[in-house]
């Protein structure tokens, strides 16, 4: 089996190589000057709005100990508070106002890195890169002030402090809120914010040297296999798709299949298996649970609850579990996270290509009848259901998902600044 897979994969490449040649060039670009200079300014602005939301954190940490310090006072002046008497909630006004404070620099941070990327700088690899550092920060930002405001709650609450978690005794409620504490979370490879982290207790360069030599290796690997193969594809696909002949489109698509999943598992590999494994060990994060076996899933929500661990556990602990604890059902809790992975989806591919087509959020929001379709299959008793669902997955995963938006969004690019705008203005 290995031979023949062998085998037909060289029979591809020596046919890619007679027909189209060597498509690989270091010199032939489409960047400006300008698209390195905004990038590098908003890679250096963007980390700044984590500064801001210390600033909030530190005015809200003060607020809550002068509160802390009346709560005491009135105490010791008042023998029926020491009976074990509730206390009054100490949860003033303001805490809507830092609410609103995080909400705009929040907005701040992913508006405005997405105006600049989709007015300002040309190059689609050059925008992802800014957009997913602002929507990283973004998240990062989010959890910082949801999981402040729960230790405050829990500090001020009526019934007396709250138990939280041994691991938190090192760093209580509001001695984390320091510059060094939200760096560490700046840097390290997760989404959810804790005071205190798990650690390691040394730091193996031998290993960050080997993950550090399969990011470079693997992203050379995608850029040629891009480059090489998936760009030809796309572009011979232009005509099927202006004509909408189908036939020839379920042709295409499946061709780009092939390559497609073989791009998208180097970068997978290449972000959670080796870049992440590197931050973590350069940062001594303990850690170390990026995805799970996602491509043994007997349904298609068991992908998307194990492939992107950091995602999942963001969405789960920020969106799912308020929701589900405030009386709303799994299923629409689940709804509002998809609605809301839709439009970073689309922030993240439609806004760094000028292309808000709407296909990314579109292809996430079709997650939810498809997560309820395979479902009953992951609970059926016995292999049978399970291995349905996990066929499902993979044709859904292969031949519809990632070819397909690649296809329309590239299509989408050709129409607005390649051959396709090109042929429509000499037809006009």
């Amino acid at each position: 089996m290995v031979i023949v897979l062998v085998v037909s994969n060289l029979r591809l490449m020596i046919e890619n190589y007679m027909k189209y040649g060597v498509l690989i060039c270091i010199r032939c670009h489409d960047y400006r000057r300008q698209d390195i200079l905004l990038g590098v300014v908003l890679y250096l602005l963007v980390p700044c709005h984590l500064f801001v939301a210390y600033l909030i954190e530190l005015a809200a940490a003060r607020q809550t100990q002068r509160g802390v310090g009346r709560q005491k006072k009135a105490e010791d002046g008042d023998p029926i508070s020491s009976l074990g008497e509730p206390r009054p909630p100490l949860l003033p006004s303001r805490w809507a106002l830092v609410a609103f404070a995080h909400t705009l620099n929040v907005s701040i941070c992913l508006g405005l890195t997405s105006a600049v990327v989709y007015w300002a700088i040309h190059h689609p690899v050059i925008g992802t890169l800014c957009e997913m550092h602002a929507v990283v920060v973004g998240m990062k930002i989010c959890s910082y002030a949801f999981t402040n405001r729960d230790l405050r709650r829990a500090l001020l609450s009526a019934n007396g402090p709250v138990a939280l978690p041994a691991i938190y005794a090192s760093c209580p409620y509001p001695q984390n809120i320091t510059i060094a504490n939200l760096s560490y979370f700046w840097w390290a490879p997760t989404l959810v914010y804790q005071p205190v982290y798990p650690r390691s207790h040394e730091i193996r360069w031998a290993f960050i040297l080997k993950r550090a030599g399969e990011v470079a290796g693997l992203s050379m690997f995608v850029w040629i296999a891009s480059a090489q193969y998936a760009a030809p594809v796309l572009r011979n696909s232009l005509d099927t798709i202006q004509t909408l002949n189908v036939p020839s489109l379920l042709e295409r698509l499946m061709k780009l299949s092939t390559i497609s999943l073989v791009i998208w598992l180097a970068g997978f590999f290449a972000l959670f298996q080796s870049y992440l494994n590197a931050l973590a060990e350069i940062t001594m994060f303990g850690d170390r649970e990026f995805y799970a076996d996602w491509w043994n899933s007997p349904s298609v929500g068991a992908y998307w609850r194990t492939w992107n661990l950091p995602v999942f556990h963001f969405m789960k602990r920020h969106v799912f579990s308020p929701l589900v604890g405030q009386g709303w059902s799994p299923y629409a809790a689940s709804a509002v996270v998809f609605f809301l992975s839709g439009v970073l989806h689309e922030m993240l591919v439609g806004v760094p290509t000028h292309n808000i087509i709407g296909v990314a959020f579109a292809g996430m929001i079709l997650q939810v009848p498809l997560i309820m379709f395979t479902l009953p299959l992951e609970r059926m008793k016995g292999p049978n259901g399970k291995v349905a669902g996990n066929v499902i997955f993979w044709v859904s995963f292969c031949l519809v998902g990632q070819p397909l938006a690649a296809l329309l969004y590239f299509f989408a690019w050709q129409a607005k600044y390649g051959s396709v705008s090109k042929q429509r203005r000499v037809l006009a």
